[in-house]
Formats: structure tokens, sequence, C-alpha cells
């Protein structure tokens, strides 16, 4: 579809054909983050005892199926046969996870309709009055496990996400960005040169640890929050195989989130993952093994934001450099656990 107009039509024909007694009343657009997709808030009208809930989100799929790392990286073997958040959201409905419902689809307009999962981001729950922060973050932990336990035992081919893995290259290749601009934004005249070796040691070894089903974007505000209190998860439809503590990572640790969880929380939502690991009798890395690869994680996933918010912000997506203050406190705390295993980007990175 190439205008709004088009997808408001659609939009009314969908929701006709699954209540017939309900129509189109309001349509609002609402503000993406960074995604090529466009979203609506559909407000829908019945009569009589119509079955339609009170709105519905309407879905401008975007023009490119796979993210831009698959294509350049060609990370994908065979071509795909449906959107990846078509195939994804089949399969994250499978094993129960707490997806949106899917009203209506058409592939070949790109527009979907699916269920309103509400307002409340999981951090404008932490951040409401009275809230508990680490039971929100274990809530969101506990479907996490689901993904990463039941996802992975059960992803076949049928999946898209198993066809790519998080590897080396991918998690070098994040790095671009930082190597680009990132350094300079942060530490101006330091030389990338010597901490070039590094980080591709980073990206090796993060390549060496055992990958489960990632939803690979696993953060606040994708996870929302109803009431239950339940989470439902958005986004998914970049999943893939990767090491289980790339979503814990940016769960914990993405731009500002380091406001909300301390020291403490972050300690005993680790600690909670592993003893869910241990109750649903999945195969995991050893405590001090985990906790190598959660501090590798939060060190890449951090110097990736800082090169992306500079690159965002350079090409006029602004709102993103306050976030990187937050994301190098977060390298810099790896580093001062890592410093010996990365002396160049220590010295140059740390106060």
């Amino acid at each position: 579809m190439d205008d709004s107009g088009a997808f408001l039509a659609w939009a009314a024909q969908a929701i006709a054909r699954r209540w017939p007694r309900a129509r189109v009343e309001e349509i609002a657009a609402l503000r993406g983050d960074l995604s090529s997709r466009r979203f609506w808030r559909v407000a829908i009208a019945t009569r009589g005892e119509a079955a339609a809930p009170p709105t519905a989100i309407l879905v401008d799929l975007g023009p490119d199926d796979l993210p831009r790392y698959v294509r350049v990286l060609n990370l994908l073997a065979t071509p795909i046969s449906e959107p990846p958040w078509l195939n994804v959201h089949r399969f994250l409905a499978s094993i129960g996870a707490p997806v949106p419902a899917l009203y209506d689809a058409d592939p070949a307009r790109r527009a979907i309709l699916v269920e309103d999962v509400g307002t409340i981001s999981l951090l404008d729950a932490v951040r409401s009055p009275g809230a508990d922060t680490a039971d929100l973050f274990r809530l969101a932990t506990t479907e996490l496990l689901r993904l990463h336990v039941d996802g992975t035992a059960r992803i076949d081919s049928r999946c898209i996400a198993r066809e790519i893995a998080y590897t080396g290259r991918l998690f070098e290749w994040e790095l671009k960005e930082f190597a680009e601009v990132g350094l300079a934004a942060v530490a101006p005249g330091a030389d990338f040169s010597p901490i070039a070796s590094e980080l591709t040691r980073l990206a090796a070894r993060l390549d060496r640890f055992p990958r489960v089903f990632s939803h690979r974007d696993y953060h606040r505000e994708n996870l929302f929050i109803q009431d239950g209190p339940r989470i439902r998860i958005i986004d998914f439809q970049d999943a893939l195989m990767a090491p289980a503590a790339q979503d814990l990572a940016v769960l914990l640790t993405t731009r500002d989130t380091g406001e909300v969880i301390t020291l403490n929380i972050e300690r005993r939502i680790l600690d909670f993952y592993c003893a869910g690991l241990v109750r649903r009798g999945a195969h995991a890395l050893d405590a001090a093994e985990f906790m190598t690869s959660y501090h590798l994680c939060v060190l890449q996933h951090a110097l990736k934001m800082i090169g992306r918010f500079e690159m965002f912000e350079r090409s006029g997506k602004t709102g993103y450099r306050p976030y990187i203050p937050h994301v190098l406190a977060e390298a810099r705390r790896m580093l001062a656990e890592m410093r010996a295993d990365f002396p160049k980007l220590s010295a140059a990175l740390m106060p």
C-alpha cells in the first residue's frame, strides 16, 4: 500500500469481515520508534451484541521484510515466503507466548490488523507510583524463559528465526557505527586503530556461546503491562538464534534502564533467570560462564548503541543522544570487570 487512505479502507473491510456488526469509528496515527513500519490505533464501534474489541492496531509492515544486517551479511540462505512478522507470530503463538492476537492480514498489501495491547509499557509501569520494579522485571523474565526454553526446544525450519544466527560476524558488524562515529563522540581524540582488534576479539568470544531462540529487541518499550499484571510482547519480527544473555542485556541495560534497574535488582533478575532454567530442566552454562556471557553482551550492546544513537542524531533522528551517557556508563561498568581483557578499549573509555 502506498498511502494512508488505502490502509484505512483496508482496515474498514477487515473489521467488517471479522466482526460483521462493527465499523471503524476513529483512527489515529501512532508514533513508531525507529522502524520503517507505520501504526494506527483504530477505534471500533459496534451494534447490538458484536464481539469486537473497542480498539485494534493497524500496521503497515513497511517496504522491507528483512532487517539490513540479514541482507548485508547474507544470513538467510533461502528466500522467505511470507513477512517475518506473520511467520514468527505463528511460532510464538504456538508456544503460548503473550503476543497480540492477529485479526486479519493481507501480506500483498503489507497490512495487518492486530490486538491492541494497551498503552502502558514496562517502563511506564515501573515508573508509576508504588510499582515494584523487581516484580515487574521478573514478570518479563518469566516470559523470556518461555522464549528461551520452550522456543528453543520447539523451533523447526518452518520458523525463520531458526535460520538466522547472531554470529560473531553480526556482533562485529554492529560495532561499525561505534568505530565510525561513536568513539569520537564519547572519547574525542581517541585512536580507533589499537581498539579494532579488541572489538574483533569481543565478537569472537560472543560467537562461542550456545544460542537460543531470541527476541533480539526485548526491551521495556516492546513489553506492555496489562491487568493481572500480565506482560504482552511486541516487535518480535527480527527474532533469531542468539546467546541467551543478549536478551537479558537488552532488557536490563538498554537506553536509560539503569535509572530503574539497580545493581541489586540486576543481580536478583539474573539469579531468577538462572533458577528458572534449573526449574525447567534446561541445559545452561555454569554460573561463571553465564556471567561472562552477560558481561560481554552488555559491553557489546552498549558500544553498539553509542554508535547507533550518535548516527541517528547525525542523520536527523533526534532524541537519542541523551541516552549516550547511560550506555557509556554501562560500557564502563563492564570494562571495570574486564579491563585486562580489553586494555586499549578501557584506556580510551574509562575516565
